[in-house]
């Protein structure tokens, strides 16, 4: 039978345990588990584990980590922003599940939550993954217009029914969910580009006002770029936003099937 070991630098120890001020109503006090690691210390990733007093902040998951950062421990580092849903900086997962921070409510679940970054992304620090690779694979689909015909005077116009085709992609906040959600991006993180930047390929693809339908396909048309998506719906079942990106990528490949019949 073959044995796997993790490398010892893997493997996830036992961090500090900061009890629940006293005073705090058993009722109020929630559990969270939350993982943390820093290169710079040459130290193991921890599991530490935080007894917060609910009632002292917000209902979502992102505000009891500001009141775990604010008032426990000020070394916790996230990503945040908005606030608000839009601008996708504080995924992570929580639960078990990726997620925006800021949306999640802490009440959906017991008394233990446990949080941890995207899955299957090298970590700079805590929640913080490097989603440099995520980005570069957004910028290589290149996600603007591409047009020859000269620009006009005023906007490039495109009908309502032409419009309507968008909706469903555009709305993608690119927050990273969907594609470290995916069994195949984890497998295939250099080569597979991952449900969000297909998703906004396929947005390119049909956009009327776009004029290289044809070299788009040409660039997508690879045996791991595009062909490496099994249809496993983890995407669509984390998206914040209620976005089906493997709906948008079986699109990119019936398109190339047309293509070529």
């Amino acid at each position: 039978m073959v044995q796997l070991t993790l490398p010892k630098n893997s493997k996830i120890g036992k961090g500090r345990h900061w009890r629940a001020a006293d005073g705090a109503s058993k009722k109020d006090v929630r559990t969270f588990r939350v993982y943390r690691y820093d290169p710079e210390t040459g130290d193991n990733p921890r599991w530490d584990t935080f007894e917060v007093d609910t009632s002292k902040h917000g209902p979502m998951v992102l505000d009891a980590l500001f009141h775990i950062k604010n008032e426990i421990d000020p070394t916790l580092a996230f990503r945040r922003s908005c606030r608000e849903g839009i601008c996708g900086s504080c995924s992570m997962n929580i639960g078990g599940r990726n997620a925006l921070a800021c949306t999640k409510g802490w009440d959906d679940f017991g008394s233990t939550i446990t949080v941890s970054p995207l899955p299957h992304q090298p970590v700079i620090k805590d929640l913080v993954p490097d989603l440099t690779m995520f980005f570069a694979q957004y910028k290589a689909i290149e996600p603007w217009l591409h047009t020859e015909t000269p620009a006009p005077e005023t906007e490039w116009r495109q009908t309502p029914k032409d419009r309507d085709k968008l909706n469903g992609l555009y709305e993608c906040i690119l927050c990273a969910c969907c594609s470290t959600s995916c069994p195949s991006y984890w497998w295939n993180g250099e080569a597979f580009y991952g449900p969000a930047t297909l998703l906004h390929a396929y947005r390119w693809l049909i956009d009327s006002r776009d004029e290289a339908t044809g070299e788009r396909l040409d660039a997508l048309e690879d045996p791991f770029k595009l062909y490496r998506c099994h249809t496993i719906m983890n995407c669509a079942q984390v998206c914040p936003k209620g976005l089906n990106p493997a709906k948008a990528i079986s699109e990119v490949k019936k398109m190339l099937v047309e293509r070529a019949i």
